[in-house]
């Protein structure tokens, strides 16, 4: 429920300001590293810890670093809802920019997106790569542990009819996925719209289509990993990451952990 104080400051739907609040306690509270998490959505909304602190009405914005530096421990919901109200009141009080692109993305979502789930627990990157029958092709010097999510995307449909915020559609909650592109033409590479966009992701795979020379330089600039999946086919991708998710689903609730599947031919 939205506090009596917090009406005035409403200049979109209610609901979505619901929905988005959710949205970000959610991922906080369940984040294996909530600070890191808190600091992600109070850069996205282009807050200052002192602007944020003062809204939240807390004594100092060292109390705000030192939750997103984890000096302090994990956040109680009281103070996760405190903090999701004073960036939904800030982003109102500067025309709720935010709040009004994100009610446009959820209102319409991409046809570009194929499959798109956030893992219950964080997947070690050996476990993705070897569950996506994959290669990693570059950096060399690069290694990243884990991802939290994946997003299967539609090359040519990702590249033809996205722009500007529409690009965050591909990050679910969390950038910390793994992006994996499919249906690549050739000589279009996405890792050209990756290059241009600020957000990135924590890995990049292609799937079907080994990646050119140009796509590894891309890569190899922003430092993020690049997978080659040779899985034949696009069903075969999204049953195993299916897979993939409720191995970590059974590992979550504590139950025994299989190996990733084996992908027959």
């Amino acid at each position: 429920m939205v506090h009596p104080e917090d009406r005035r400051y409403m200049s979109v739907s209610p609901s979505v300001r619901e929905v988005l609040a959710r949205r970000i306690a959610g991922e906080i509270i369940l984040s294996s590293r909530p600070g890191a998490t808190m600091r992600k959505w109070r850069e996205l909304f282009a807050v200052s810890q002192t602007r944020l602190s003062e809204t939240m009405i807390v004594s100092s914005s060292s109390i705000i670093s030192d939750y997103e530096s984890e000096r302090r421990k994990s956040p109680g919901a009281k103070f996760v809802r405190r903090f999701v109200w004073a960036l939904l009141k800030i982003d109102d009080e500067r025309g709720s920019r935010f709040i009004k692109e994100f009610a446009k993305l959820t209102s319409s979502p991409s046809n570009a997106i194929i499959d798109l789930r956030e893992f219950p627990i964080p997947v070690r990157v050996e476990y993705l790569c070897r569950a996506l029958r994959g290669e990693m092709i570059a950096p060399t010097n690069r290694f990243v542990k884990e991802v939290n999510g994946y997003t299967v995307a539609d090359s040519k449909k990702t590249i033809e009819t996205m722009s500007g915020l529409e690009y965050s559609q591909l990050f679910g909650t969390t950038t910390d996925r793994v992006l994996i592109f499919t249906h690549i033409e050739e000589g279009i590479s996405p890792m050209l719209i990756v290059r241009m966009s600020n957000l990135k992701p924590g890995v990049v795979a292609f799937h079907g289509t080994r990646p050119d020379d140009y796509s590894i330089r891309l890569a190899e600039y922003d430092q993020i990993p690049l997978i080659y999946s040779n899985l034949p086919t696009l069903e075969q991708l999204v049953l195993t990451l299916r897979k993939l998710y409720r191995i970590a689903l059974r590992r979550k609730l504590g139950r025994p952990l299989r190996p990733p599947p084996k992908i027959s031919a």
